[in-house]
C-alpha cells in the first residue's frame, strides 16, 4: 500500500474514533473521502430501508453531484448487486456494464462496498469516479475498510 493510502487510512482512523454514531462517521466519510482522494468524484452511502419490502437502498450521508437515484431497489443497478450478493463490485467502464444506473455522463467508473453490520449486509458505500479504471486493487482494500469501519460503528454505536 502506497504511504498516501496509509495516511488517508490513518487519518480515517482518527475520524472513526471521534465521530459519536455510525451517520456521524459517514458524513464526516464522506466529505474527507470526496476533499482528499482526487479520482473519487462522487461517495455516498445506500443504507437498506429498516422494513421495506421489497428491500430498497435509501441514499444517505454523500458528497459530490445530486443524484435522482435516492432509493434503489436491490434489483437494480451497480448498487443492488452490492448489496443483494455481498461482494464488492468494480466497474472500470460503467458504459460497458448494463447494470449501470446513470446518474451523470462524466460518471467513467464506479466501485460499490457493501457494509456489513451484525454478519448482514445494511448498506453500501459508493465511490463513482470521472476517470476509467479509477479504483486499482489498493483502492478496493481501502473502500473496504472504510465499509469495515461504518459497519463496525454501527454495531456499537449505533446510528
Amino acid at each position: 500500500m502506497t504511504t498516501r493510502m496509509e495516511e488517508v487510512r490513518s487519518e480515517l482512523g482518527a475520524l472513526n474514533e471521534s465521530a459519536p454514531t455510525a451517520q456521524e462517521l459517514m458524513r464526516l466519510m464522506v466529505k474527507f473521502l470526496h476533499d482528499k482522494m482526487l479520482k473519487y468524484n462522487w461517495v455516498g452511502f445506500y443504507m437498506l430501508e429498516p422494513g421495506a419490502h421489497p428491500p430498497v437502498l435509501v441514499l444517505g450521508a454523500f458528497e459530490g453531484a445530486m443524484t435522482p437515484h435516492t432509493r434503489i431497489p436491490l434489483n437494480q443497478g451497480i448498487c443492488g448487486a452490492a448489496a443483494s450478493s455481498g461482494q464488492t463490485v468494480v466497474v472500470d467502464d460503467v458504459s460497458k456494464d448494463s447494470r449501470y444506473l446513470a446518474c451523470s455522463l462524466e460518471t467513467k467508473s464506479e466501485i460499490v462496498v457493501p457494509v456489513f453490520a451484525h454478519g448482514k449486509v445494511v448498506g453500501e458505500l459508493d465511490i463513482d469516479s470521472h476517470f476509467p479504471a479509477a479504483f486499482s486493487a489498493d483502492d478496493q482494500a481501502f473502500v473496504q475498510y472504510c465499509a469495515l469501519l461504518v459497519g463496525k460503528k454501527l454495531e456499537t454505536a449505533g446510528t
